[in-house]
């Protein structure tokens, strides 16, 4: 079953639908609706029609260069069947399908931040970031345990010197009243 591409918004054609115009140098062209043919007709450019993949493309709003798309080609190469063949060419299909869905949701979340812009981009970069790099994070705890229990040990020895110093103080001032004074000739 050959899935053909629309010649005006290149969204999949399946066998038994759409229009198809054959032009006088014999060109087969296929139109997946009459809107795309009514457009065709009106000679209107699929690259300024804004709801063409054509038009998403040109904006940068898909992406165009990537290797998966290269297996979307057509081979007209005749090839023998193969059962193995067959197999290894539907896992791959399905792994390719895989890797092109993940590159295409990061390709849409790094144009959704550039369009954020501002405080709010900065802060899901460095949320994605953060999420990039976790695998850190459990050295990062040993040492913040190790940061913790330094400050803590301060923290004592800054309050012990406190109660020093308050104690020094008290013994000064519970004496006889007098101020210990030395003269010198």
């Amino acid at each position: 079953m050959r899935i053909n591409h629309c010649f005006f918004c290149s969204s999949p054609v399946y066998p038994g639908n759409g229009i198809m115009f054959v032009r006088n140098d014999a060109k087969q062209l296929i139109f997946c609706r009459s809107k795309c043919h009514k457009n065709f007709k009106m000679k209107r450019n699929p690259r300024k029609v804004k709801w063409t993949k054509a038009f998403r493309k040109a904006a940068g709003k898909e992406m165009t260069v990537d290797s998966t798309l290269e297996f979307e080609k057509r081979r007209n190469v005749p090839v023998r069947y193969s059962r193995e063949l067959v197999q290894q060419t539907l896992k791959a299909m399905e792994r390719i399908a895989e890797i092109r869905a993940r590159r295409e949701n990061a390709f849409y979340k790094a144009r959704m931040l550039k369009a954020k812009g501002g405080a709010a981009a900065r802060q899901e970069k460095d949320r994605l970031e953060v999420h990039k790099n976790r695998h850190l994070q459990g050295a990062l705890g040993a040492d913040r345990k190790r940061l913790a229990a330094q400050k803590e040990k301060l923290e004592r020895i800054k309050v012990q010197n406190k109660a020093r110093n308050a104690a020094k103080k008290s013994a000064l001032t519970q004496g006889s009243g007098q101020a210990m004074t030395m003269q010198v000739d």
